[in-house]
């Protein structure tokens, strides 16, 4: 399956949590694993707090200024910035899948992390039905 995200900023964190529990509910697994890929090489996926939206905000904050969009890169087409983001944070994580919910803690949802937008994505998602002992 994939699930189609589009951003509206240059960096921007989407949450894409309940949109990843339809695709679970929609799939019949009790129990299982959830695969998430991102194929783009300025984009990315991480699992973070999500009751409170100013924690978005202080993460990119500081990756932007850990990582600024000026800073001599040779790279021509001048997203550096958004590859080196994407790298730091990853493109894949691998969360299990219990009662047909993704095992998250109370405060924990999906991002996914635009870092050269406004874009349409794609985030790749595979349900793989496994029992545990």
């Amino acid at each position: 399956m994939i699930l189609s995200v589009k951003t509206r900023e240059r960096t921007e964190l989407v949450d894409v949590t309940s949109d990843i529990n339809q695709f679970i509910q929609k799939s019949g697994i009790d129990q299982g694993l959830c695969m998430l890929y991102v194929p783009h090489t300025t984009a990315a996926v991480t699992i973070n707090e999500s009751a409170d939206p100013s924690v978005k905000s202080d993460m990119l904050m500081i990756l932007n200024k850990i990582i600024p969009w000026e800073a001599n890169y040779r790279h021509l087409e001048g997203n550096s910035a958004a590859h080196i983001k994407s790298t730091l944070v990853g493109s894949s994580e691998l969360i299990a899948i219990e009662n047909r919910k993704l095992v998250l803690g109370t405060w924990q949802g999906i991002f996914f992390c635009e870092f050269d937008g406004p874009r349409n994505r794609n985030l790749h998602v595979r349900i793989l039905d496994c029992k545990f002992p």
